[in-house]
């Protein structure tokens, strides 16, 4: 069962990997995934690629993906949190807008687009970290 601290923690923590995505932080990022001695665990899922495991390979991933992302903005739907002892699930429909542009031209708009994610959580002597991150 989940008690109103884990949820308050886990909105915390799931909300700010968002917030690093958006302001494109990969210091940010990294405090929020599983650090030693768990961090060959970590495993992220980007809509389209192939599993990444390991931390260093997701932050890699990361940090592509930030530096070929102008603007993006999430907004979180449908969060689901279920707690079991040491690991939690967190479920939500991300609601993407991003810009879209022409390199050549420098023109962009915006898109928006929806993923749905899950993001399953373990309990660290640090409080909760990311261990995998899965978005379809």
């Amino acid at each position: 069962m989940t008690g109103p601290d884990d949820t308050a923690a886990l909105e915390a923590v799931n909300g700010e990997l968002y917030a690093a995505i958006e302001a494109a932080d990969l210091d940010r990022m990294g405090r929020v995934w599983l650090d030693e001695p768990h961090a060959q665990d970590a495993i992220c899922v980007h809509p389209g690629w192939p599993p990444i495991q390991g931390r260093d390979q997701v932050l890699r991933s990361w940090a592509a993906i930030m530096a070929n992302t102008s603007y993006i903005q999430f907004f979180l739907t449908d969060v689901e949190i279920s707690v079991a002892g040491e690991v939690a699930v967190v479920t939500c429909a991300e609601n993407i807008l991003t810009a879209v542009g022409d390199a050549e031209t420098g023109s962009s708009a915006l898109s928006g687009g929806h993923v749905v994610a899950t993001n399953v959580f373990r309990r660290t002597p640090d409080g909760w970290r990311l261990w995998v991150h899965h978005a379809s």
